[in-house]
């Protein structure tokens, strides 16, 4: 009986998925004084599509310049950024906006909202800006977006007839209007009470459940057990990244 040998079997592990956000080498130097200054040295960082990312550092750690970088609304000085697979800073202005409009939903600290629009307008502009408006469907996503956080009733007033943590939440609604797969937020709940604060990342949590990928930088760190991961940035490094048992899920 001729006896075959074989080789014990190991276990095939999956492989790891491709990150949805790649930061590789990313260096950002500004010149402040006549001299330059390093806001980001050398980060890599990888961010896989659904995961809640707080960014948390003091002022000038570079958590702003980090954001920048992602949305691709500053210049590199080093390095390379790729969001699903398209390297952002290779892109032209032209292309650049038309990408950002369609895959990142931005949310800034100071609402940017247009003040001669309507609520229902400032929610269509990035569909109108992107091509993708459309007479009867768009008033209709808008109001729907304004009906999901709690503001279709004022639909039809300009942003200066409603409070801060209000403008907050058309800025959200806005950031949803072309169904991007990322959020960016940057200091979202910086400029409100911490009542307002909550009612706002309790959306951002629910953003999370339906399967956004959420990058929102903040100065509150009690939100950091409530996210699947927590960056520190501290002179423009990661100095510790950790990931969440609990978290949003």
């Amino acid at each position: 009986m001729k006896i075959i040998q074989t080789q014990p079997q190991r276990d095939i592990l999956p492989a790891a998925p491709t990150p949805l956000i790649q930061m590789r080498g990313v260096t950002k130097t500004y010149a402040s004084g006549g001299r330059p200054v390093q806001a980001l040295k050398v980060l890599d960082l990888s961010i896989a599509a659904g995961e809640f990312v707080c960014i948390f550092g003091k002022s000038g750690a570079g958590k702003t310049t980090l954001i920048n970088m992602i949305t691709g609304v500053d210049d590199l000085t080093a390095g390379e950024v790729i969001v699903d697979g398209v390297s952002v800073h290779g892109l032209s202005e032209n292309e650049m906006a038309q990408w950002r409009g369609q895959n990142l939903g931005v949310i800034y600290q100071s609402f940017h909202l247009m003040p001669t629009l309507t609520l229902l307008q400032n929610v269509m502009m990035p569909m109108d800006f992107c091509g993708q408006y459309h007479p009867l469907r768009s008033p209709r996503k808008a109001m729907d977006l304004l009906r999901q956080v709690e503001l279709e009733e004022h639909m039809h007033k300009p942003p200066s007839k409603i409070s801060g943590g209000q403008q907050q939440r058309v800025a959200i609604a806005r950031a949803l209007a072309n169904d991007p797969p990322i959020i960016v937020a940057d200091e979202p709940t910086g400029r409100l009470d911490s009542v307002t604060a909550e009612t706002i990342f309790s959306i951002f949590e629910e953003l999370a459940r339906q399967g956004k990928t959420i990058v929102m930088v903040t100065h509150d760190e009690s939100f950091a057990h409530r996210v699947s991961r927590s960056i520190h940035l501290a002179d423009g490094r990661i100095i510790s990244d950790s990931r969440s048992e609990g978290g949003w899920a």
